[in-house]
């Protein structure tokens, strides 16, 4: 970890000293002002923006490039000069996607920000999850059920998890309504549809769905392509890993008229023993476009079944079976081979923008998202009683239980309406929007086959929920002089959970009502090469489903938390340096302690105080015109003031305290790091070094080393080459080594401590992830 931090902060040094580029000014050609993010991508594959003045800096001996900007006309540029000058020409369409930058972060507001485009992700997307797209984010650590990024995998921001991060397709909420998770699995090769992604850490901008409790993040699908095209995307790899990838669009017909579609199949043995994974999705997407108008239909559907391995395996066992998966081993012999996971979710989104003048505009969005499925299972000595059934006699004998397996389901509608409306002129921005949406979810269970004394398709629980949420927000950017521009951004968040009971406890109802402001406010100084920002936000978050299963006395309370961002950051032409500071004040967070519910399962509890701390850098160079490096590094300090952790006591019945003052937040590493050395060998190349630091993880929330995963730093292999032909645009490719030296880690995991003959034994959980492993890809554009 030291040589790669010399090796950055030396690479860093010494790049303005290498690099040779020209520079590229970009103009409106109607009125001749200058354009602000502008995309320039060079023929190895990077992507520069323009600057406020319209200038961006390309290598000296880039012969061409394309420009595109929305509501512009994408321009082919040739490097002729030391000054390349270029006019792009209005597109006579409404093309901004206004349900995206309602929520989205500017490129002046005051928060910490990534902004990743689809070509980023289009070159390294060879059938891994979302997650693993976004390793390298700042303060992102990844994880994987399977072991290979396929199937069930994990995302941590700031050491906050799925259920904390807003996540939003086209400014549509997308987490589970109940258990606010983020479910990737069920978006097979959604990145493949993606146009961009924004990721805000900390409390960011306004939203629409789940509050922003550590990190939001949003992506957009809402791409317009001005022509046809057409693309055949196979990738292949370790662990009999296939994906295959159909996409193609008409572009403009008729000047009005664009459909873009794509299907997908993603498969995998996984590297977990058994832990498979059958992955298919597709995507439709139709627009009218009209100079202040725009209407568009997005339809897109994921099918996933995968064998379950969601159990981990002991860490004490890791060293003599990393790939064992105890999932389906209650069965005799052979392990169960329908263990699964199965589950299918449809989306239906429609859109509506319109531009009533320069000055305003709006748009109103309503969706549908429809979700049906269930795990199966195989249970061994199973008690009648669990099931509502009746013990069986048998001759003298009563049986009391017996062998079955089960389907636990979820079938759920989530529908509602999102809106904005913007406002610009001169100085002054304005944004009002929000969103209303409901959850009807239905909850039961089925036991498909009994060894003895049990009716076919026996449903044993039927239960039913209910979750509405209702938010405004306004937004109010004011530019003052030059140099600075404030920013103030207040929302009402209502919301209403009623659970009619849970599979284990169904006499236990709920319905809980909350009422959150969520305001926040900063500034932003620009001037030259250098920009600044502070800002204050608060966020409220309501408790998950399972969080209200711990008893009618022990209902949990909302959480709170305050964040404070500083930022400084200066970019040049050849390089870049950031650096964001983060105090995460919590009241009232969501911790497991060890606490047992009113049916013996280990639920979260309120713990008044904790605390994040730390420092986010980030560095980007030109080393020379054939190499570039790209690094990030989070220190932090995670803590939890006065925690109790409950024990089990199976001496003396009960559970035992023990109280600790200043300790560990669970998952939350003090060290994050992450860089990549760009190389281009040749025209049209690309050599990407990836690495990756993770520091201690504690599986719990009491520092204990004993209940912690190890540090570890792995570095991935890329190689790329595009050809140009004829026949085809596009020929292109990728072949990437994973865990290039073949570090053995385990990224997450889950203990429990008890006290048994006047010991305490703690036992660890973890999930391995695999050695060195290989994809390969072929993607043709015509």
């Amino acid at each position: 970890m030291k040589k790669l931090l010399l090796g950055i902060c030396f690479s860093l040094l010494i790049s303005p000293l290498l690099a040779q580029t020209r520079q590229v000014k970009v103009t409106d050609k109607s009125n001749g002002q200058p354009l602000e993010g502008v995309s320039i991508e060079l023929p190895n594959g990077q992507v520069v923006l323009t600057d406020k003045n319209g200038l961006a800096s390309i290598p000296e001996k880039t012969p061409s490039f394309i420009l595109t900007a929305i509501g512009y006309k994408s321009t082919q540029g040739r490097s002729t000069a030391d000054l390349t000058a270029i006019q792009l020409e209005r597109q006579n369409l409404f093309l901004q996607p206004v349900e995206v930058k309602a929520t989205r972060a500017s490129e002046q507001a005051p928060f910490a920000k990534t902004n990743i485009s689809q070509k980023e992700i289009s070159k390294q997307n060879l059938g891994q999850d979302i997650p693993f797209l976004l390793n390298q984010t700042p303060s992102v650590v990844v994880s994987s059920d399977a072991g290979n990024g396929v199937g069930y995998t994990g995302i941590r921001i700031r050491g906050t998890d799925a259920t904390r991060i807003n996540v939003t397709l086209n400014g549509i909420p997308y987490n589970d309504a109940e258990s606010q998770g983020v479910f990737f699995v069920n978006l097979p090769d959604f990145a493949s549809s993606v146009s961009s992604v924004q990721v805000q850490r900390g409390v960011g901008t306004s939203s629409n769905g789940a509050g922003a409790f550590g990190a939001t993040l949003s992506m957009s699908t809402n791409e317009f392509r001005e022509e046809a095209y057409a693309e055949f995307n196979n990738s292949y790899g370790s662990f009999n890993t296939w994906k295959n990838t159909i996409k193609a669009g008409s572009g403009l017909i008729s000047d009005h008229f664009t459909i873009d579609a794509r299907l997908s199949r993603i498969s995998s043995d996984g590297y977990i023993d058994r832990a498979s994974s059958d992955l298919k999705s597709f995507y439709l997407s139709t627009a009218y476009l009209s100079g202040k108008s725009s209407l568009r239909l997005n339809v897109f559907s994921g099918k996933e079944k995968t064998y379950q391995a969601w159990y981990g395996i002991p860490q004490s066992e890791v060293g003599n079976c990393r790939t064992c998966n105890i999932a389906g081993t209650e069965r005799p012999g052979e392990p169960y081979d329908n263990e699964t996971d199965n589950y299918q979710q449809d989306h239906y989104q429609l859109f509506f923008n319109h531009s009533a003048s320069e000055k305003l505009s709006f748009n109103i969005a309503t969706f549908l998202t429809r979700g049906r499925g269930y795990y199966e299972q195989y249970k061994a000595d199973e008690g009648f009683g669990k099931y509502g059934l009746q013990p069986v006699t048998v001759g003298n004998e009563t049986i009391t239980s017996t062998d079955l397996i089960r389907q636990l389901w979820l079938d759920n509608y989530y529908y509602g309406t999102i809106y904005s409306l913007q406002y610009k002129h001169k100085k002054t921005q304005l944004t009002f929007g929000g969103g209303y949406n409901r959850y009807d979810g239905q909850h039961y269970g089925k036991v498909i086959w009994g060894k003895i004394g049990v009716p076919d398709n026996h449903k044993w629980y039927d239960l039913d929920a209910l979750k509405t949420d209702f938010s405004v927000y306004g937004k109010w950017q004011q530019q003052l002089g030059e140099k600075w521009e404030s920013f103030v951004d207040l929302q009402l968040r209502n919301v209403r959970y009623d659970i009619e009971g849970f599979r284990d406890n169904p006499t236990l109802a709920t319905d809980n009502r909350y009422n959150f402001f969520n305001p926040k406010l900063g500034i932003s100084y620009r001037h030259k090469n250098w920009s600044a920002y502070a800002s204050f936000g608060v966020a409220n978050k309501e408790p998950n489903r399972d969080d209200f299963e711990a008893g009618a006395t022990q209902q949990p309370r909302h959480e709170t938390l305050y964040d404070v961002e500083l930022g400084l950051e200066k970019k040049t032409s050849t390089y870049t340096l950031g650096a964001n500071l983060f105090y995460m004040h919590y009241r009232d967070q969501l911790v497991l302690t060890g606490k047992v519910n009113d049916v013996g399962a280990y639920t979260r509890t309120n713990i008044p105080k904790s605390y994040r701390l730390g420092v986010e850098l980030q560095a980007s160079a030109k080393l020379t015109s054939w190499m570039k490096l790209a690094a990030n590094l989070t220190l932090s300090e995670n803590k939890v003031i006065d925690f109790t952790e409950f024990l089990d006591d199976y001496d003396n019945g009960g559970q035992k305290e023990v109280n600790y003052n200043k300790s560990d937040i669970a998952f939350s590493p003090a060290v994050v790091g992450g860089a990549t050395l760009y190389i281009y060998p040749v025209s049209n190349a690309e050599i990407a070094v990836i690495s990756k630091y993770v520091g201690r993880q504690y599986l719990d929330n009491t520092g204990k080393a004993e209940r912690s995963l190890d540090p570890y730093y792995v570095q991935d292999l890329r190689l790329s080459y595009t050809l140009s032909r004829k026949l085809a645009r596009e020929v292109n490719f990728i072949f990437q080594v994973n865990n290039l030296f073949n570090k053995l880690y385990e990224p997450n995991g889950y203990t429990f401590s008890y006290i048994y003959n006047n010991l305490m034994t703690t036992e660890n959980y973890v999930y391995p992830m695999a050695g060195i492993n290989w994809m390969a890809g072929l993607n043709i554009r015509l």
